[in-house]
């Protein structure tokens, strides 16, 4: 495995970060514990989770089954750089979401006591909150780093302008501010390369993508997949409306003897702004079939093809749409 720097950071992280976001509602708890068990065995120490995933309002479910993990021992948490979320809604009830102090505060301390770890590596902040000025987010990450209570801080689904805001805001403040962005970003979706890779390159912020094989699109599709998130109606409607070059697609990776999801892997770990995209696996097998990714290497001929059928906004901007 080989580890790199989260950013302009000193935190050295695997070049793939474990998704936990099916673990509770498709992956069993016994399965997910084996999945994490394994996922150190083959050095990944990079683990993502959300306060809401479990999909059950409030009760973090994800979390928890991540806790009770820790709570095995064997130097478990102590091997693995944590990232969960703050953001979306956790009740019914006024400041139960968002990012004022009130809320990311007890957020915080929720996700600490499900997690069962007494600090969160990385905490990230879910997607933007226009409503509140960046003096309040910033104010609440500082006081849960002085309590010891969260070491960086990383952002997701944020536009280069809030990256931007919040880094200068950051610094006035004589804070670190962020250290990673957490993005959509896959050869289907690359907008980000427009705006949020120029400014995270230029502030030395990580890119982490998420929905690395948008979504099952980019894992062999056309295979005959009856189960997973390639059988859902909406997947399937995008296969329809890109067959044609989903075709192109899969013939590729056939002439390059590699599977479709390892070859879409691969391309965003030649992505010189991406520190390590975001595999979401069901089972331990699919976990162990991903690690194919790491050897393989895209020539600049296959690049070539791969921006020929999946082509991006044209670069940064504003030279992507102007001169």
């Amino acid at each position: 495995m080989e580890y790199v720097r989260l950013g302009r950071s000193g935190l050295r992280v695997s070049r793939l970060c474990l998704g936990t976001m099916n673990f509770g509602p498709i992956t069993s708890e016994e399965d997910s514990h084996a999945i994490m068990d394994r996922a150190l065995e083959l050095g990944i120490n990079f683990f993502d989770t959300a306060n809401v995933y479990g999909w059950k309002l409030g009760e973090g479910i994800t979390e928890q089954i991540i806790g009770r993990w820790f709570a095995k021992g064997g130097g478990r948490r102590q091997k693995v750089v944590l990232a969960t979320k703050v953001y979306n809604p956790m009740g019914n009830w006024p400041n139960e979401s968002r990012l004022s102090i009130l809320h990311i505060k007890r957020a915080c301390e929720n996700s600490l006591r499900r997690l069962q770890t007494d600090y969160i590596d990385l905490y990230q902040m879910h997607h933007v909150d226009r409503d509140c000025p960046w003096e309040e987010v910033w104010q609440a990450m500082e006081q849960l780093y002085r309590e010891g209570k969260i070491l960086y801080v990383g952002s997701s689904n944020f536009a280069g302008w809030h990256i931007t805001q919040a880094q200068e805001i950051a610094k006035q403040r004589h804070f670190l501010g962020l250290v990673s962005e957490q993005s959509l970003y896959n050869l289907t979706a690359r907008m980000i390369e427009l705006e949020v890779i120029p400014a995270c390159q230029a502030y030395g912020i990580g890119i982490i993508p998420w929905s690395p094989l948008a979504g099952g699109l980019l894992g062999g599709v056309l295979q005959g997949v009856k189960e997973g998130r390639r059988a859902s109606e909406g997947i399937q409607k995008r296969v329809e409306q890109m067959r044609d070059k989903l075709e192109a697609w899969e013939n590729l990776c056939k002439a390059l003897g590699e599977s479709p999801a390892n070859v879409a892997l691969a391309w965003l770990l030649h992505q010189p702004a991406v520190t390590a995209p975001i595999i979401g696996p069901r089972t331990v097998q699919q976990l162990d079939e991903t690690m194919r990714c790491l050897e393989i290497k895209l020539s600049d001929e296959v690049l070539k093809k791969l921006d020929q059928l999946f082509p991006g906004p044209g670069g940064p901007a504003p030279e992507a749409y102007a001169w």
